[in-house]
């Protein structure tokens, strides 16, 4: 007679899936996405939101803060050079850390290297090195995103992507908590009394603090360990490589998503629409409604960035209970939604009450939907073309989005923040009818 075999136990239920689900969190790999997700963060408010704050109190006008967002287009021009990333060894620092922490490394020091740039020169009198400056952190700081996209999707198998997906977000909050409400606080402490409402060597030491924080993500990559290396087979000519490396990645996604692809690359490039748009006005709006730097700081950049990193978590496990798919559609109602709260705050004034209530339903809203969408896109990748691929949706996120924020100074100047607030939360509403058409969209995986 042929032994019985012992029956696997079945798998746990009710609370006790809850908890073993909330344990990716303690996993090594979850644990080095918070780092490497505070790195990526940091960069992004200094060239954008607060960096808009600071112009703001700078006598800047509105529409040139619109325009000068345009510098964030660099993370939607990404999928350019993101073959290279993918595939291109760095002389030395390659063979001493691997093709994605070597990448990792550079990017970091050149982004450390642009705020100290930024540091310096007064927007006063130098706007224009401020502004290459930022543009030399965009560029480094996109680098660091593909390299740091391709080494997540590389870390872990597909099932844990949403748990990665939420630490990154994790890190990536409580960076943007240090370059909003750190780099204001740190201005704010350091302001003269009784002297200029701007003052550059305040605003000058937050940025060299925040050129130093950037050691967060340098000590994270020395002490990481590089994903499974994956032999490329060596290109025999020029034409060869561009073929593989810049080509081939993008006829994978239309080979495995052919006439389905269309339905895919809408949805990516406008579910953030409605965010994006809005909150390239938002740090002005809270200067010209009279907010303080220490109340913007408390309110929208501390409590509110923990409420993101609430949300972000709480996407984050729906994600694996729920499916990634109707977590995108939650998201995406309340990203649009929340919107209108902005349309009531603007005709408040200087209500710090009413600040605090809409920005925790619009940063809870805003980190279920990033760590909802994160996943949907990692499940889009080839993991043989990972960076390029996943640069490459990211970039489509980004295009139309911060293309149309820089009309949103302009807009605001014609017709208001209240109708501005009112068209941003419009622009969801195509997104919804999208969702629920790429949910029937099939993901197709291919072999790495």
């Amino acid at each position: 007679m042929a032994p019985t075999e012992t029956p696997s136990p079945p798998p746990p239920s009710g609370l006790a899936a809850w908890l073993a689900a909330l344990r990716v969190y303690l996993e090594p790999a979850t644990l080095r996405m918070l780092f490497l997700g505070f790195s990526a963060g940091l960069p992004l408010l200094l060239v954008l939101g607060t960096l808009g704050f600071r112009l703001r109190e700078a006598g800047i006008d509105r529409t040139t803060i619109g325009y000068l967002s345009w510098v964030g287009l660099a993370y939607g021009f990404k999928w350019a050079w993101a073959p290279l990333v993918d595939r291109l060894p760095l002389p030395g620092l390659t063979h001493w850390l691997g093709r994605r922490r070597s990448w990792l490394l550079l990017s970091q020091l050149v982004i450390a290297g642009g705020l100290v740039g930024m540091a310096l020169n007064d927007p006063k009198l130098q706007l224009h090195a401020v502004v290459v400056c930022a543009l030399v952190v965009a560029f480094a700081s996109a680098t660091q995103d593909i390299a740091l996209d391709a080494y997540r999707i590389e870390s872990a198998d597909t099932e844990r992507q949403a748990a990665l997906a939420a630490a990154y977000q994790g890190g990536y909050r409580l960076a943007m908590i240090w370059a909003g409400a750190g780099v204001l606080w740190i201005a704010a402490r350091a302001e003269v009394a009784n002297a200029a409402a701007y003052q550059h060597e305040a605003w000058q030491l937050g940025y060299l603090a925040m050129a130093a924080s950037m050691l967060v993500g340098v000590i994270t990559v020395l002490r990481s360990p590089e994903p499974a290396h994956r032999v490329l087979p060596p290109a025999r000519n020029l034409v060869a490589w561009l073929r593989e490396a810049v080509l081939e990645p993008f006829a994978d996604f239309l080979r495995r998503y052919r006439g389905q692809a269309l339905i895919v690359l809408a949805l990516i490039a406008v579910y953030r629409i409605s965010d994006v748009v809005m909150g390239i006005m938002a740090n002005p709006f809270y200067v010209d409604m009279g907010f303080t730097k220490s109340e913007v700081a408390a309110v929208t950049k501390f409590y509110g960035v923990i409420m993101t990193l609430v949300g972000a978590f709480v996407g984050g496990v729906l994600a694996l209970r729920l499916g990634v798919m109707r977590v995108l559609m939650l998201g995406a109602v309340l990203s649009a939604a929340t919107n209108l709260l902005f349309v009531w705050l603007s005709s408040r004034g200087h209500d710090v009450q009413a600040l605090v209530f809409v920005i925790s339903a619009d940063n809870l809203a805003s980190g279920i939907a990033s760590a909802a969408f994160i996943a949907y896109l990692s499940g889009l990748t080839n993991i043989s073309y990972s960076a390029t691929q996943y640069a490459l949706f990211s970039s489509i996120m980004l295009l139309a989005p911060k293309w149309l924020a820089g009309f949103s100074g302009q807009y605001v100047d014609h017709f208001g923040y209240g109708n501005f607030f009112l068209a941003t939360a419009a622009l969801g509403v195509p997104v919804l009818l999208l969702v629920g058409l790429a949910a029937r969209v099939k993901v197709k995986a291919a072999a790495g």
